[in-house]
């Protein structure tokens, strides 16, 4: 093209030409698609360069609007000059110059091949995310002026393109032509009559319209992908690239025509469109409702599928620890489903607790039942476990329908005196209730604890308080049962302070013969490990419970003993024979318990047991040897003092407060070490002012006071 025209002004416009060539170029199959971009590029630039001048723009100053045509399109006004000054003269269109109106044409054609180039290229480039060819095409598009109009088609395109599969996806009568259409194909039995087109699935067409629904949601998860990452490589290549003359970024000039950004754009369209068609569709079809709301898991899967999809190309994460704002938008649209889903799953775990109570309080729920409940809540956090979100709401559930569990076994509880009575020789049918409703809340409970290795924190939170509130009613079952058998034995125990074991046994009495009160506990250990203990299936907690039973046991005869006065060698000789006895009835006791899988090894016990076999020897230990520690190894200092002081004229110190022995036993239990320590102190220092003030002889007692003291600085000085 030659040189074009002057301005008014008399100053040379600058000669522009485009090459015949330029334009040509663009149809040169043999060139390198490099050399196509840059020469589409030059090409742009020059026409836009044309258009510009063509248009009345001269360095961004508007000298005229002009229609293609040529003719002017005049100003809405023009200053008049005062009626003295002449009217400036009027600029001329380049348009209007027939020189250059013979080559508008051939610049609107190569406009327009460029301008299709152009949008093959951007096509081309989002089709195979080639970012070095979508970098060039926005280019052109930059230079012909019409990079804001062209993202905002794209985006529009790529969001409308998503509805349409979302739309179609959930179309029923496509899913039902496609199904039936797929029905026919496979059966070849000759036509039949039949009736009007069904859209809702019947009893034998339900599971070919299962299949083409899900099939369809694929081929939508898949679209979804595909677009998403399209609108993010765009986006990412817009951020990128700037103009190299002017350094104008190409994200801000797109935003010249959009209100957020493209990925916010295609976000906010996707998450409205599914939500939408999913809620529409739910609502106009019983078959889709059941279906997706049932298979809830499998259309969260193919969601997964979408964010992983996309997560390589994107910045959204989807994980256990953290959820991008866009993926909690676009399943927020699937809520519809996820509600019937856990409505359902809550309904099943209530029925699964109201069926373990149908038998009403004839028929109470037991281990299997326990293990039944526990195990269909670890299946449905099996199954929800792949979604963050999901596992948490189950989570949520399943704790509501374990305070249901735990207000049902609250109603059937029995809570009156025949629950807790120890007379025999059978528990009571009120016993065989409660220890049913412990095992099932323990084989619940046991089960469910398990979960703490499993799931994360959060769905820990959820779950947490439901578990530890069933074991707290579990306890809370069992402990009045545990409570009476502790205050029964003791009872029993007390009484070998009736017998005085200070006389002399007559020898034809037979003394390797048991104590009464020996003959008693042994008699009662074995109804509670038979009867009672029996109607407990709670496995290795029934260990714990013998364990427990058994050191109760041994420390307050041990206690006992310690304070049982007057004490001769007859006596001692008897309370040996009844250690004996008594190591032979619990040795039974552990190995006999039904929930045990081991031998009556008493060294299970553990301190208790050691301070019973060193019970023996320190009854005939000499005064001196009283504080040799290595002599009295196992045995508690306490239970060393209160030996010194059967064996001394001092009062034994529920002697001094005016208590009964079991009354001291249960002070001492609930009362620390030195506190005990101190109390006998104190006993000591009462007697010596007590003796002192009265005048008394204290010549005896003084030996054992030296004794006692001395054990009290060495238990002070080893603790």
């Amino acid at each position: 093209m030659a040189a074009i025209a002057s301005t008014p002004n008399g100053e040379s416009v600058k000669s522009l030409k485009v090459d015949n060539t330029d334009v040509m170029a663009l149809s040169t199959s043999g060139d390198s698609e490099d050399e196509k971009e840059r020469t589409i590029a030059k090409a742009a630039l020059s026409i836009a360069e044309l258009v510009s001048l063509l248009d009345g723009v001269d360095n961004g100053k508007s000298i005229g609007n002009l229609s293609r045509n040529g003719e002017i399109v005049k100003d809405s006004a023009m200053r008049v000059a005062d009626n003295d000054k002449d009217v400036p003269e009027q600029e001329i269109p380049l348009r209007s110059i027939t020189a250059v109106a013979v080559h508008v044409h051939f610049i609107e054609e190569a406009r327009t091949k460029v301008t299709n180039e152009m949008e093959s290229m951007v096509l081309t480039g989002l089709t195979t995310l080639n970012q070095s060819l979508l970098a060039s095409s926005l280019q052109t598009a930059y230079s012909l002026r019409l990079l804001p109009q062209l993202v905002q088609n794209l985006v529009s395109d790529l969001s409308q393109a998503v509805e349409d599969r979302i739309r179609s996806a959930f179309d029923l009568a496509k899913i039902s032509k496609e199904a039936l259409a797929k029905d026919a194909v496979a059966n070849s039995s000759p036509p039949t009559y039949r009736s009007r087109v069904r859209t809702e699935p019947t009893n034998v067409t339900a599971p070919h319209f299962t299949v083409t629904l899900w099939s369809r949601l694929e081929v939508m998860i898949a679209d979804m992908a595909d677009c998403c990452i399209k609108v993010y490589t765009l986006e990412k290549v817009l951020r990128l690239k700037k103009d190299a003359t002017t350094q104008a970024i190409f994200l801000d000039e797109a935003m010249k025509l959009l209100e957020n950004k493209l990925s916010a754009i295609f976000w906010t369209s996707l998450g409205r469109s599914l939500e939408k068609h999913a809620r529409d569709a739910a609502k106009n079809s019983t078959f889709i409702q059941q279906t997706l709301s049932t298979g809830y898991p499998k259309l969260l899967r193919l969601f997964h599928e979408f964010f992983a999809k996309i997560a390589v190309h994107t910045d959204t994460v989807y994980g256990s620890t953290y959820q991008s704002p866009e993926t909690v938008f676009v399943l927020r649209a699937l809520s519809n489903f996820e509600t019937l889903y856990l409505s359902r799953l809550s309904n099943k775990l209530n029925e699964a607790v109201a069926q373990a109570f149908s038998g009403g309080a004839r028929t109470l729920p037991g281990a299997n039942e326990g293990i039944n409940i526990a195990r269909m809540v670890i299946n449905e956090l099996d199954s929800a476990r792949f979604d963050p979100l999901l596992v948490r709401a189950v989570a949520n559930n399943a704790s509501s329908c374990i305070n249901n569990l735990l207000s049902r076994v609250d109603s059937f509880t029995i809570r009156d005196r025949s629950a807790i009575t120890l007379i025999g020789p059978t528990a009571t049918p009120q016993q065989a209730a409660n220890a049913q409703l412990a095992t099932c809340l323990y084989q619940c409970w046991l089960r469910l604890d398990t979960l703490r290795s499993d799931h994360t924190e959060a769905v820990l939170d959820a779950l947490n308080p439901g578990t530890q509130n069933v074991h707290k009613a579990y306890e809370r079952l069992v402990e009045p049962l545990m409570t009476a058998i502790r205050r029964e034995l003791s009872a029993i125990i007390v009484k070998l302070h009736r017998i005085d074991f200070g006389k002399d046994v007559d020898p034809t009495s037979g003394l390797g013969s048991s104590s009464f009160y020996m003959k008693e506990l042994m008699e009662k250990l074995s109804f509670i490990k038979a009867e009672i203990l029996s109607q407990f299936l709670i496995g290795e907690a029934g260990r714990t419970w013998a364990l427990s039973i058994v050191k109760y046991v041994i420390k307050t005869f041990v206690m006992h003993v310690s304070i049982a006065r007057p004490l001769g060698e007859s006596g001692k000789l008897r309370l040996t024979s009844d250690m004996g006895e008594l190591e032979f009835s619990l040795s039974a006791f552990l190995a006999g318990n039904p929930q045990s899988k081991r031998d009556g090894d008493l060294e299970a016990v553990g301190d208790e047991y050691r301070t019973l076999r060193a019970m023996r020897p320190l009854l005939f230990l000499e005064n001196s040897m009283l504080t040799d520690s290595e002599r009295t190894a196992g045995l508690p200092p306490l239970i060393v003092l209160h030996h010194i002081l059967v064996r001394s004229p001092m009062p034994l110190p529920h002697n001094l407060h005016g208590w009964q022995e079991a009354e001291y036993v249960r002070w001492v239990s609930e009362h620390t070490q030195r506190e005990s320590w101190s109390l006998i102190e104190g006993g000591l220092s009462h007697y010596e002012k007590v003796s002192e003030s009265e005048g008394k002889d204290s010549t005896d007692a003084k030996e054992f006071i030296d004794l006692a003291r001395t054990v009290l600085q060495n238990a002070e000085n080893g603790s």
